[in-house]
């Protein structure tokens, strides 16, 4: 039989809090991480809001020569994994180095120092280009740092799926765990992408919200008639997955069981989902049978609810194709009408959610939503989250390139 595992330990540095605690509490409270944008003077941007982390000094994390040589992307990522590593509890008695592994997605990487490093070899020559740069921009060199900082001697690799990449990295290291590889991983994803280009990039898709800089808290209002694209987030969200067994001869602390996950693919267009969401139904179910349960077992899904006009619909589609009647049972909620959208750290950010929300027994809400789509008919907890019973929740990530990727957790019981 396949491993039990388990959460132990979680981090997050994102528009709400730089901190788990922080984070929740905003959660819970409805709170907008959406804002004026202040990483760059965005006066030719058709966009001029994003979801920035807020207050977050690298330094606190790390010595600042060290700090000097990593890219935005990867001081979220370290300081989640530290964060997420002291809640777990573990230490280097608790461990055994060739046993835990880091797994994270990234979606972009470090284009901050590739737009910086570009305009440096256009206005001085190649000759000038800062050293540092490849090492700051490739992916990678995110769970290279933790595995540096922790002593991470097991597998340690980059999921690059896009929107699904957080969620991903999730999966393939519960299966590490499940197929006895690994007694700990430490997975999820981080991204930095409110720069200039990674706005302009996204802006020219015409994905971004535009109507909405003057009232950017608004912005994001997924299965709303009124959205009118997503706002960029950006931030990190690390777990501590382990093995039921590892964790119960340490005496952890356990937030909540992760019990199966799968991907599929639309194969259908580079950017745009599949008009039924025949994917995304597909790795719904897949994720289901994996996770050994049914669909009426589900109490909850974190929508990846994007806030665009096709993606909302058609996830909504996705879902009452997997579900049948009981989509009409579900309680959906979107949490990047609160967070905006992270990219290659939504699916981890938003698994963190759905941990403390089968912890706590909280359905956390969908803000903004004030004028329901007719086409997005499910409940989708309206601007105020509340408590009720949930045993069983999954996460939705659907990402360009047709990548979708679902996780099922479970209330933790022993």
């Amino acid at each position: 039989m396949r491993k039990r595992v388990v959460i132990t330990g979680m981090g997050t540095v994102n528009s709400i809090g730089n901190n788990l605690s922080d984070f929740w509490a905003g959660i819970k409270a409805g709170k907008s991480g959406v804002g004026p944008i202040t990483h760059f003077d965005p006066v030719n941007h058709v966009t001029k809001i994003a979801a920035e982390v807020k207050g977050f000094k690298a330094s606190e994390f790390m010595e600042l020569k060290e700090a000097r040589k990593m890219e935005p992307f990867c001081h979220f990522a370290v300081a989640s994994a530290l964060e997420a590593y002291r809640d777990s509890g573990l230490t280097p008695e608790t461990m055994d180095p060739d046993r835990i592994g880091v797994v994270l997605g990234v979606g972009m990487g470090g284009f901050e120092t590739l737009e910086n490093a570009f305009s440096i070899l256009l206005e001085k020559g190649p000759t000038r280009v800062p050293p540092l740069t490849v090492p700051k921009v490739i992916s990678n060199i995110a769970p290279g740092n933790i595995a540096i900082l922790l002593n991470v001697q097991g597998p340690s690799c980059v999921v690059t799926t896009a929107c699904a990449s957080g969620t991903d990295a999730i999966g393939n290291s519960l299966r590490l765990i499940q197929d006895d590889v690994c007694d700990v991983m430490i997975a999820g994803g981080s991204e930095a992408l409110i720069t200039p280009l990674g706005m302009a990039g996204f802006n020219v898709l015409h994905a971004l919200s535009t109507k909405r800089n003057d009232d950017p808290t608004k912005a994001s209002r997924p299965f709303d008639a009124d959205r009118d694209g997503f706002v960029m987030g950006e931030g990190a969200g690390i777990l501590i997955l382990e093995s039921l067994e590892h964790a119960l001869a340490r005496g952890a602390k356990i937030y909540a069981e992760v019990l199966g996950s799968a991907a599929s693919t639309d194969a259908y267009h580079m950017t745009a989902p599949h008009q039924e969401g025949l994917g995304a139904s597909k790795a719904i179910k897949w994720a289901l049978k994996a996770a050994g349960i049914t669909p009426e077992d589900i109490d909850y899904i974190n929508a990846h609810g994007t806030s665009t006009e096709i993606n909302d619909a058609v996830e909504t589609k996705a879902i009452k194709a997997a579900f049948g009647a009981h989509a009409y049972k579900l309680k959906v909620s979107s949490t990047k009408s609160m967070t905006g959208h992270c990219i290659g750290a939504a699916g981890a950010i938003e698994a963190i959610i759905c941990a403390k929300a089968l912890e706590e027994q909280f359905f956390p809400p969908t803000i903004n939503l004030e004028n329901p789509d007719p086409n997005c008919d499910l409940d989708y907890v309206p601007n105020k989250g509340y408590n009720a019973v949930m045993r069983h929740a999954i996460s939705n990530s659907l990402g360009f390139g047709g990548h979708n990727s679902i996780l099922v957790l479970k209330r933790y019981e022993r």
